[in-house]
């Protein structure tokens, strides 16, 4: 059998491919289509040509319709990305992850550009409260353990012990961990709720 013919894409597709795996290497997700709108100062339409272009020629795959619902299926062979193992904890215990190595289930490679400093670790995610971000229910999600986070971080949180993934946001004297689904309330901190960050999310990864 003769080999599989590889389309070759032009000069603005590439930069548009480069783009987006330059976002997955840095920050754990794709662009949206707004986002590449902005980058490159063109329109919506003008930017959804580019992606379906390399959708059709097999260097991006959709996953559903999801704002961030796209994945690099083929990179430039100089954009290869180097790739690093982070654990997969399997318990949220105690107010910490538990890291201990009974508890870790498993490992998943990501981008090493997206976890360059500090400990990470992954766990799966419930539900769909953080659809609107792009992150599904059993998608992967890449933590950086801190304890700290600013507004408008998406962080794993304890809510006087029960673990939620949500965005943090403060204005004055509230606190409130957001949903990024409308159908969903968000949980506002009372003065007597013990809430503890875990970590920032840094990126995620779609179920397989």
């Amino acid at each position: 059998m003769g080999r599989t013919k590889i389309e070759t894409i032009s000069p603005l597709q590439r930069e548009t491919l480069e783009a987006i795996c330059r976002c997955v290497d840095s920050r754990g997700f794709p662009p949206t289509i707004k986002e590449l709108s902005e980058t490159f100062g063109i329109s919506h339409a003008s930017a959804h040509d580019r992606v379906n272009q390399l959708v059709r020629k097999g260097y991006l795959k959709r996953e559903g319709n999801r704002a961030r619902g796209l994945s690099i299926a083929r990179r430039p062979r100089e954009m290869v990305a180097a790739l690093v193992s982070v654990p997969v904890v399997g318990v949220v215990a105690a107010g910490l992850p538990i890291l201990a190595e009974e508890n870790i289930i498993g490992e998943v490679l990501v981008e090493a550009s997206a976890v360059r400093s500090g400990k990470h670790f992954a766990l799966k995610t419930s539900g769909e409260s953080m659809i609107g971000a792009g992150i599904g229910d059993g998608d992967l999600i890449i933590v950086r353990r801190q304890p700290i986070a600013e507004n408008g971080d998406i962080v794993v949180a304890l809510v006087n012990g029960e673990a939620t993934v949500k965005r943090l946001k403060i204005k004055d004297e509230l606190i409130e961990l957001a949903p990024e689904n409308p159908g969903m309330k968000p949980i506002q901190i009372k003065p007597e709720d013990d809430l503890l960050v875990l970590g920032k999310v840094v990126g995620w990864k779609r179920k397989g």
